[in-house]
């Protein structure tokens, strides 16, 4: 039986982020932690362990960089970009593509499992990079309040997952979202705009977007 994992205070992580390790992944599990600023990320060879970085790196909607062969791309209208079309399809293509810096996933078969159901419950999304009908590029990621918690992206064609994050700043900048989460600092997200920012402000910034009523069920990207 799934139970409510009961969180450390966030601000008691270690110096590298780690706060906690047991508990499970259930839909309750996983809205606690996110409500408090923690996410999971571990491998198949130790337990769930639960994470809260400082400092955060974040991507504030309206200081979203696109650069010119990024605008160029998205208007040629060669890919096409959908939101909640095929979740399932986008964390298992995230969880397969490999990664330099990586020897392994990060995304179980259990995390995947979990965050499928989170999509059931109307709390995770997928926006998603379609060219020729077929699924090439995407992220996904959960939502509570005004505030979305990116988790993995992918890409199989140039720029398909920064045209996924774009229609993700899209959905951000018309729903008036406070922030997208991005976790943990990588170049290549800075030069997109996002920041690091300390983990209190973050905190702060979190409760504040909580204060919002969460947008459940499936989304629809108005382009």
């Amino acid at each position: 039986m799934s139970f409510e994992y009961q969180f450390p205070d966030p601000r008691t992580a270690d110096p590298d982020g780690l706060l906690a390790a047991g508990g499970d992944l259930s839909v309750e599990s996983l809205l606690t932690a996110y409500s408090l600023g923690i996410f999971p990320w571990y491998d198949e060879n130790s337990p769930i362990l639960w994470w809260s970085p400082d400092p955060r790196l974040v991507l504030l909607p309206d200081h979203f960089k696109v650069s010119g062969s990024l605008q160029q791309r998205i208007r040629s209208g060669i890919y096409s970009v959908q939101t909640d079309r095929d979740f399932a399809g986008v964390i298992r293509h995230c969880a397969s593509v490999k990664r330099n810096d990586q020897h392994g996933t990060w995304i179980t078969e259990a995390m995947t499992a979990a965050y499928i159901k989170l999509h059931q419950a109307g709390f995770a999304h997928s926006f998603e990079t379609y060219y020729e009908d077929n699924l090439v590029g995407g992220l996904y990621g959960v939502s509570l309040g005004r505030a979305f918690f990116g988790e993995s992206m992918f890409y199989h064609m140039r720029d398909a997952s920064k045209v996924a994050l774009h229609g993700l700043v899209t959905w951000s900048l018309q729903h008036n979202f406070l922030f997208i989460d991005a976790q943990q600092s990588t170049a290549h997200l800075k030069s997109m705009g996002a920041e690091e920012i300390e983990r209190e402000i973050f905190l702060n910034m979190l409760q504040d977007a909580l204060k919002y009523e969460t947008l459940k069920g499936k989304w629809q990207l108005k382009v």
